[in-house]
C-alpha cells in the first residue's frame, strides 16, 4: 500500500494529476480542493489510497490527512465507492460535509453527485458519530450540492455549467475565485482560467 507520494506535479487534469516521483509519473485522482492547491512544476505531497480491483489499480490523493481520513470513512459506507466519495469531497469542504451529516441534512446530501436518498441516510446513520467535530465557521461554508450559491456565484455557476462543466467541478473553483472578483465577468474569466489549466 502506498501511504503518500512526494514529487513534482507535471500535469493537472479535471479530476486528477500526474505526480512525478523520481521519473515515474503516477496518475492520482483527487478532490477539487486538493487540485486547486497544486501547481505544475512545483513539489507536492499527497496522502494516497490505492484502490485495487480486478480490472484496475487506481490511486486517490489528498492534500491533507483530514481529507484522507474522511475519504476512508466514506468508502466504508455501503454504497459509497471511491469515485462517489471523491465527488462528495469535491462538492464542498470537509467541514461543510461534516455539518450536513451532523444536521442530518438528507436533502442537501442527495444533491451531491452520486448520492441517493438511501445512501444519504446510510451516510448520516453510519458517520454521525465518527466524523468528528465541526469547525465553528463551518456554517459559513455550505455544502455546494445544497445550492448555497447566490448572487454572482450562482450566475457564474449557471454560465459554466452551460459550457459543460459539472456543478461539483465548477463551484469550488468559483467560490475560491469569488474572494478576489467583484463583477460577474471577472469571476467567470478567473474561474475559466483555473478550470482551463486542468484540461
Amino acid at each position: 500500500m502506498i501511504g503518500y507520494l512526494k514529487g513534482i506535479i507535471s500535469h493537472i487534469f479535471t479530476n486528477s494529476c500526474f505526480i512525478d516521483v523520481h521519473g515515474v509519473g503516477y496518475r492520482t485522482y483527487a478532490p477539487a480542493s486538493t487540485l486547486d492547491g497544486l501547481t505544475v512544476g512545483k513539489e507536492a505531497l499527497l496522502y494516497t489510497y490505492m484502490s485495487v480491483r480486478e480490472d484496475a489499480i487506481v490511486l486517490y490523493g489528498f492534500a491533507t490527512q483530514d481529507e484522507y481520513d474522511l475519504f476512508m470513512l466514506l468508502i466504508g459506507v455501503n454504497g459509497v465507492g471511491p469515485k462517489v466519495a471523491l465527488g462528495i469531497l469535491s462538492a464542498g469542504t470537509a467541514d461543510s460535509f461534516r455539518l450536513a451529516v451532523h444536521k442530518k441534512d438528507i436533502k442537501g446530501l442527495t444533491k451531491m453527485p452520486g448520492i441517493g436518498k438511501k445512501t444519504a441516510e446510510r451516510i448520516v446513520l453510519e458517520l454521525q458519530d465518527k466524523i468528528g467535530p465541526v469547525a465553528e465557521d463551518a456554517g459559513n461554508a455550505p455544502v455546494s450540492g445544497s445550492s448555497g450559491a447566490s448572487g454572482i456565484i450562482a450566475d457564474t455557476l449557471l454560465a459554466l455549467t452551460g459550457l459543460g462543466y459539472s456543478e461539483a467541478e465548477a463551484l469550488p473553483v468559483i467560490e475560491a475565485e469569488a474572494q478576489h472578483c467583484t463583477t460577474l465577468k471577472a469571476l467567470i474569466n478567473a474561474s475559466l482560467k483555473v478550470l482551463g489549466r486542468r484540461r
